[in-house]
């Protein structure tokens, strides 16, 4: 019965919020594309846009993805969802990228949340219905170097929630959009200073850019995808070829409209998403002080040893008024040969209750570095 109200109050979360006047918080369709899927950026905080490139880039700023050292990767993220409320709840993504040269790299990934299984019953002499709700999204990337310090990336996401359940709503069906992420990352050459050296780095994404969820093609039943924009930036101390510190502060903002007191579920889905994007930095109710409320800022670090094993900590704050998610991040990883092992942990740092609290997340990523890749074409050649 407990997924039963989960279930629903997803479906329905924009309606519930606009009656709670008190309530400013933002609700959009398919918060899961919001979830932050890797170990790595789950153990710094939540944070990925302006952090060094690696498999996972995908998620946060696909332009980074041509400043990696490894010419291709592959990698398998897991992560328990709502532990407390069931043990079949996960997001699962999978991750892929292949540089074409220098300058290009195209990227591919598929994210999956599995709601577990759901039993709906009529009435308490009804046998039940197994129904397994779920949602998911593939999406490819090409990026590319304009300079030596700066590219641009564009995604393309598919995304299909299939969260109604037949029984209970008539003719009941899937709902789908496409959206469009653009993204670019600039990272300096490494700079020798007294004591240590360093390498600048910044970023931004605009993401899930896109038409609204239609749920049984039906108006009153839209939802605003969770389009939002990342800036972020950050500083890595390398103090040696052994040790090396990375700093990163991101900033994040919801383009979609502000819930405003006395309206209508209808009149709130009123808007266009491009208008909604637009309106998203005027159209707060107490004006800039509360448009500043919606920002969501988080800071992380990542201290790495031989490049062979990481330690990693961050921060999350969300304004009270906006969610009140505040919680500190830890994580760690080691590499051995080209396999990387990442785990994170979430401890929150307020009475609010998250779905993630406590959760350990897992990822498992494989790489090629340029003298892998060079001896495998050169294999390839020599075997042709």
């Amino acid at each position: 019965m407990k997924k039963i109200i989960l279930l629903f109050s997803l479906l329905f979360g924009v309606g519930n919020l606009l009656a709670q006047e008190q309530n400013k918080a933002i609700s959009t369709g398919v918060p899961f594309l919001q979830v932050s899927a890797d170990a790595r950026a789950s153990g710094m905080g939540d944070m990925g846009v302006a952090t060094s490139a690696d498999v996972y880039s995908q998620q946060w700023n696909a332009a980074k993805y041509p400043f990696s050292e490894d010419e291709l990767g592959i990698a398998l993220s897991y992560t328990p969802y709502m532990t407390s409320l069931s043990n079949d709840m996960a997001l699962l993504n999978l991750n892929f990228f292949k540089k074409i040269n220098e300058r290009s790299t195209y990227a591919f990934s598929l994210r999956y949340f599995g709601l577990g299984e759901t039993i709906f019953k009529q009435n308490e002499e009804d046998t039940g219905q197994v129904v397994k709700p779920n949602e998911l999204s593939f999406d490819g990337s090409y990026s590319l170097k304009l300079s030596e310090k700066f590219a641009m990336a564009v995604t393309g996401r598919y995304i299909r929630s299939n969260l109604e359940i037949q029984e209970a709503v008539t003719n009941a069906r899937a709902a789908s959009s496409f959206a469009v992420d653009i993204s670019g990352y600039y990272q300096a050459p490494e700079t020798a200073f007294e004591n240590f050296n360093g390498i600048w780095r910044a970023g931004f994404n605009v993401s899930n850019l896109g038409p609204k969820l239609k749920y049984n093609g039906d108006t009153g039943s839209e939802n605003f995808l969770p389009a939002n924009l990342k800036l972020g930036g950050g500083f890595d101390f390398i103090f040696d070829e052994d040790n090396r510190l990375g700093t990163s502060l991101e900033f994040n903002k919801l383009l979609v409209p502000s819930p405003q007191n006395n309206q209508t579920v209808a009149q709130y889905q009123d808007a266009g998403f491009l208008e909604g994007a637009f309106n998203s930095f005027t159209d707060a109710q107490d004006g800039f002080s509360e448009e500043v409320k919606e920002v969501t800022w988080a800071l992380g670090f990542e201290y790495l040893y031989q490049k062979a094993f990481a330690l990693r900590t961050g921060y999350f704050n969300e304004s009270s008024e906006k969610g009140n998610r505040k919680f500190l991040t830890f994580g760690a990883g080691f590499q051995y040969k080209k396999v990387k092992f990442d785990f994170s942990y979430l401890s929150p740092a307020t009475k609010i209750k998250s779905p993630l609290d406590n959760v350990i997340r897992f990822s498992l990523s494989f790489s090629i570095d340029k003298n892998n890749a060079a001896k495998i074409e050169e294999q390839e050649k020599t075997s042709n």
